[in-house]
């Protein structure tokens, strides 16, 4: 798996996610949840990580649609 966003707006996330999702890529969203576990409500970044074979794709999608890629 590698990462291709990494953010800390959950929209962007969603939407990215769905993007991939369109074009066959399934998307992993990690690190959802540590925010509310560190007590920061949303300041640590969420990542968006895919396969291997599929970064390439991935990151083409994303620019396509400017949105920051790693």
């Amino acid at each position: 798996m590698k990462e291709v966003l990494r953010t800390t707006d959950p929209t962007v996330i969603a939407f990215a996610t769905h993007l991939l999702a369109g074009e066959g890529i399934t998307a992993f969203a990690l690190d959802v949840h540590m925010s509310i576990l560190d007590g920061s409500l949303g300041i640590l970044p969420q990542r968006l990580v895919v396969a291997d074979r599929d970064l390439f794709l991935a990151r083409a999608i994303l620019r396509d649609n400017d949105i920051p890629v790693q």
